[in-house]
């Protein structure tokens, strides 16, 4: 049986020493995030998960959601009572603003907790995640009226929050949507179409679900500037805020999938449905980017929620499965074979695993970070810097961080060869989880063509040069140190290859843009090593600061470093094969017709 313990150290670490939490205290949002609260949080939030959530993730697999005959759907076993608690435990307010009765915690806190709630039993996990983003989607454009009616109870859990957008003919390119929305004379409009793969789209949960849902207006354009975006209650609400009538929204089916079996992923049928605009017509796409961008980090998440745990597994089965004898002799002659941490191989994905998990980790609680700072700092400056990292980085973390968190898990049950792949140990589970996250909310592909295609020039390039710099300095920083030199000078050509990369692509994207999507994944794992390793080069600058100041566990200062030096040897040095990828351009790429590919 799987087993996990919430990283809480190593989140603590985080905040306190990339992040540096503590420095913002004086920020509206983080008066509340004092170091006790932020420990109180890490540690019982921990202990909630542990205790409630992962004791359902492989019973939640196993049996899954029901339809039920009139369109309703259960979840499983369990479930319904863990997600009471969840709500009277106050979890489902914590990152939310007082005005509507969260407790203002800042977003890179929540974060710290959604990672926890993630590797403890993502399905469940995934029911009030996608509520956080619809609730930040009717915030920036909802109606008051709307905001007073919906938010509130969204807020505390008692309502839950999904998002409409894939339709049996169209994902991506949503301008082929066929939903319609037709104006009533009270100002709503009668909702009609049919919408797939909509998480949690239908469950007991909650007493109500809040659906946004993207659908054209009459005489709207047929493309994406012709997409509005409404709101569609699962029932309605009366003026007093009490549930009224059912709307004309049912679950058509529940679709057979991968993994996350304990999340209702839906099909989605509108039947004149009651809906209300949501911001202005015609504008809707640009208003659900709110919810897709919040959605984008909380997948990357995912990816690192799942890998932890999966690590962790491999971690335990490393040390108390016996096979074979270490390359260099015996290490346990008294046994009859050595554990399988003797054996390089096992080293290397075990030692890559913690490399990235613990990277990904700083990267995406430092990003969490500029959100609130994009808000609440001191400067316009400071606000404006805050923006574009988070708008840079958000492809990386989504695309970068759930390929890595997909190669761990499949690595971690690799480490326990035949059982890994029986369903009784978990590992099996975590890979079907994980490989969702590569998919939704935009595949990787596209997050990559994000990446290099819009956010690389968007405001001039001010994003991307102001990384850059955001590297240089902490590689000028640490190459004064002995102790980080090396570290240093690993990321700083790293960060070279990065730079000459985007140089190639402003000087071959425009004369052929295939160069650019046939490189876009390639940069974007390089962009994400790069983003890694300057977390990691923090990381390494204070452990060597706490270690000479005699602060601190010497034994997870000391793997810290060791880590690092992983990080620098075998991973950065990747960037320079990614790179020459990249500047293989797309000409071999895009030769071949397409009646050639097949063979036979």
């Amino acid at each position: 049986m799987p087993q996990y313990t919430p990283p809480v150290r190593d989140t603590r670490f985080v905040l306190e020493q990339v992040v540096g939490l503590d420095r913002y205290s004086n920020l509206p949002g983080f008066d509340a995030a004092s170091p006790d609260v932020v420990d109180a949080v890490l540690e019982e939030g921990g202990k909630f998960v542990a205790e409630v959530l992962f004791p359902l993730n492989l019973s939640g697999d196993q049996q899954g959601c029901t339809r039920h005959e009139d369109g309703s759907v259960t979840t499983p076993d369990g479930f319904k009572e863990a997600y009471k608690q969840y709500v009277e435990s106050g979890w489902a307010t914590l990152g939310n603003q007082p005005e509507y009765g969260g407790q203002g915690m800042p977003h890179v806190v929540s974060t710290a907790f959604q990672e926890y709630m993630i590797s403890s039993n993502m399905a469940f996990a995934m029911y009030p995640g996608l509520t956080h983003g619809a609730i930040a989607a009717l915030v920036a454009k909802g109606s008051d009226a709307q905001k007073a009616m919906y938010v509130p109870k969204m807020v505390s859990g008692e309502w839950g929050g999904t998002m409409n957008l894939t339709e049996p003919q169209c994902g991506t390119d949503l301008g082929l949507i066929r939903t319609k929305a037709e104006p009533q004379a009270d100002g709503s409009y009668a909702i009609t179409g049919t919408k797939i793969f909509i998480s949690s789209g239908e469950h007991d949960l909650t007493e109500n679900i809040i659906h946004l849902v993207l659908a054209k207006t009459p005489g709207a354009p047929d493309s994406s500037k012709g997409i509005s975006l409404f709101v569609v209650p699962k029932f309605l609400v009366n003026e007093d805020g009490s549930l009224g009538d059912r709307n004309g929204v049912t679950c058509g089916s529940i679709e057979h999938k991968m993994g996350i079996h304990a999340n209702s992923t839906c099909v989605m049928n509108y039947d004149s449905a009651t809906g209300w605009l949501v911001g202005e017509e015609m504008k809707g796409l640009a208003a659900m980017f709110i919810m897709m961008n919040a959605a984008r980090l909380g997948v990357g998440l995912q990816g690192l929620g799942v890998a932890e745990v999966a690590y962790q597994n491999a971690v335990q089965y490393a040390q108390d499965r016996r096979q074979g004898r270490a390359l260099t002799g015996p290490k346990e002659p008294q046994e009859k074979a050595d554990s399988l941490f003797v054996h390089p191989d096992v080293r290397r994905m075990l030692m890559e695993g913690k490399a990235m998990t613990e990277g990904l980790r700083a990267l995406i609680l430092w990003t969490a970070l500029q959100g609130d700072l994009e808000h609440n700092a001191a400067t316009e400056e400071e606000r404006q810097l805050a923006g574009d990292m988070i708008s840079l980085l958000t492809p990386v973390i989504k695309g970068y961080g759930t390929d890595k968190g997909y190669e761990i898990a499949t690595n971690a049950q690799q480490v326990y060869g035949g059982h890994g792949y029986i369903a009784e140990w978990g590992m099996e589970q975590y890979v079907r989880d994980a490989r969702i996250a590569m998919i939704y909310e935009g595949t990787n592909g596209v997050q990559a063509m994000d990446l290099v295609g819009r956010k690389l020039a968007q405001n001039g390039g001010r994003g991307i040069q102001a990384f850059f710099k955001l590297v240089a300095d902490e590689v000028a920083a640490a190459k004064s140190d002995p102790a980080t030199a090396a570290f240093a000078e690993a990321l700083e050509k790293a960060n070279g290859q990065l730079q000459a990369a985007t140089m190639w692509f402003m000087a071959n994207g425009m004369k052929n843009p295939e160069n650019v999507g046939a490189g876009a994944v390639s940069y974007m794992h390089l962009m994400g090593i790069v983003a890694v390793g300057a977390m990691w080069l923090r990381m390494a600058v204070a452990a060597t600061k706490l270690k000479a100041a005699g602060e601190g566990e010497a034994a997870f200062l000391d793997a810290k470093l060791i880590t690092a030096r992983f990080y620098a040897e075998r991973i950065l040095p990747d960037a320079g094969a990614l790179r020459r990828k990249i500047e293989g351009g797309a000409e071999s790429l895009m030769a071949l017709p397409p009646e050639m590919f097949m063979a036979a």
